[in-house]
């Protein structure tokens, strides 16, 4: 079961990484959550997941020795609501770039930043 979960992390993570380095602001916004996605399966995986016993402690014991961590399961869910609320915000802020220039390409929004006034900081071509 792990190794499934393994290759499926590893999958979900090369796919996130390949499109998030894309030029495409749509494919950039839907890598970055993929990659979110993936952090979130390996949270998960961190606990035990072959695992049906209830996490509560009997009164005759100390420690919990065969359930599953909760504490990784909780953190899952708030990331999952978390990123989201992130991909939304992303989404709307990507479509509004693209209305806006009415291109989604990145490489050539890059170059319409307008240039920055004098003394107040450098600007691309002057660094270099």
């Amino acid at each position: 079961m792990i190794w499934v979960v393994a290759i499926a992390f590893g999958t979900v993570i090369a796919a996130g990484t390949y499109l998030a380095l894309s030029r495409d602001a749509l494919r950039c916004v839907i890598g970055v959550a993929m990659l979110g996605s993936g952090v979130n399966l390996l949270v998960f995986a961190s606990g035990r997941l072959q695992s049906h016993i209830p996490a509560i402690v009997p009164a005759t014991q100390t420690q919990l020795t065969l359930a599953a961590n909760p504490l990784p399961q909780a953190l899952v869910l708030t990331a999952i609501v978390i990123s989201f609320a992130l991909l939304c915000f992303s989404l709307v802020l990507a479509a509004r770039i693209v209305l806006e220039r009415g291109d989604a390409d990145l490489e050539e929004l890059r170059f319409a930043e307008p240039h920055a006034p004098e003394g107040y900081k450098p600007s691309v071509e002057e660094s270099q």
